[in-house]
């Protein structure tokens, strides 16, 4: 009889629990190429813990890293318009090959540094929006990376070391970029860098101190050539027929959230370049500026970017005509 008085007390508590469990409760699996350990990734945990309060158990988004959905980074855009994950993110760069216009602030030297970042977010939201809207998804916040600079096993002395580098790049601007300044470019996978680096395939990378940082450069690489020529946005963005799905009371707090972390996640990402520096220095590697004429032939070969981004994608013109005059461009 004591048994089975237990028995019907643990009954009891199974269904008091399934009873507090929102009738409606919505599951999302939250897509990112980046590491488990990535400040990106940090921050996504945090939004997805912060949306799961503000609509009480509502909505529940667990976060899969490291691609642990068998997603790579530059399909994000066509796998979360097509719903095979409901809310992801991803590098606004790597989606040039089906949005040609989400590449705009990566042109070289059109936006450096985190000041400009903030004027282009701004300028560009509207644009995005609407852009995103094309491909079934809304855009809930942007967090931007490090400026990106050049990791080697020499220093970026004159122009003319550009040509002994076979470099790792993000996107099809970045290719570009760097084939004009004479190096051999690669377009590899995050999840590749490592070994391509290991192997020699590759024997530099262009990418952000917290890329760096992830990858542990130190073991391969001397040099951090500060030279911050490109900046890169990353989105969190969901599909529209899955959020279309949640109550206009979720959609609400959900909103209000992203709005609410979105500067805090602006801040956070500054902190962490600035602590990335200081760990790739303290493990060994030197942060070096290159001399200004360097420096001045790069500048001059992203501007000359600017004009050819404008013919190739027409319909970034008033987007960028309206950033230049924003950041007095």
């Amino acid at each position: 009889m004591n048994g089975l008085k237990r028995l019907g007390a643990a009954c009891a508590c199974v269904v008091a629990s399934l009873a507090a469990m929102p009738a409606h409760a919505v599951n999302w699996d939250f897509a990112t190429a980046n590491a488990p350990g990535n400040y990106q990734t940090k921050l996504d945990e945090k939004f997805a813990a912060a949306v799961a309060a503000a609509t009480q158990n509502d909505v529940q988004i667990s976060v899969h890293a490291g691609g642990q959905l068998g997603f790579k980074g530059p399909e994000m855009l066509g796998v979360i318009r097509d719903g095979l994950v409901p809310i992801g993110s991803f590098q606004f760069a790597q989606q040039v090959g089906v949005s040609p216009v989400l590449g705009a602030s990566s042109v070289p030297y059109l936006v450096s540094g985190f000041d400009e970042m903030k004027t282009f977010r701004i300028v560009s939201k509207p644009y995005y929006d609407a852009e995103f809207k094309k491909f079934n998804q809304k855009l809930l916040f942007t967090i931007p990376w490090p400026g990106q600079n050049i990791f080697s096993k020499a220093e970026l002395a004159n122009a003319d070391t550009f040509r002994s580098m076979k470099i790792r790049t993000t996107d099809r601007n970045g290719s570009d970029f760097f084939r004009s300044l004479g190096a051999s470019p690669a377009q590899i996978p995050w999840g590749e860098v490592v070994p391509a680096l290991s192997t020699g395939v590759i024997n530099s990378v262009s990418t952000s101190t917290s890329s760096a940082v992830d990858g542990q450069f130190w073991d391969f690489q001397k040099f951090c050539n500060v030279v911050n020529w490109q900046s890169n946005f990353e989105g969190v963005t969901v599909n529209l027929d899955a959020w279309n799905k949640l109550s206009p009371k979720d959609q609400k707090a959900i909103e209000e959230v992203a709005a609410k972390l979105e500067p805090e996640f602006w801040e956070a990402a500054r902190e962490e370049d600035t602590r990335n520096f200081t760990m790739l220095k303290a493990k060994g590697m030197a942060i070096y500026t290159p001399p200004a004429d360097v420096r001045n032939a790069m500048a001059a070969k992203g501007k000359a970017s600017w004009t050819a981004f404008e013919q190739a994608v027409p319909a970034a013109r008033p987007l960028l005509d309206q950033y230049l005059k924003a950041a007095g461009k």
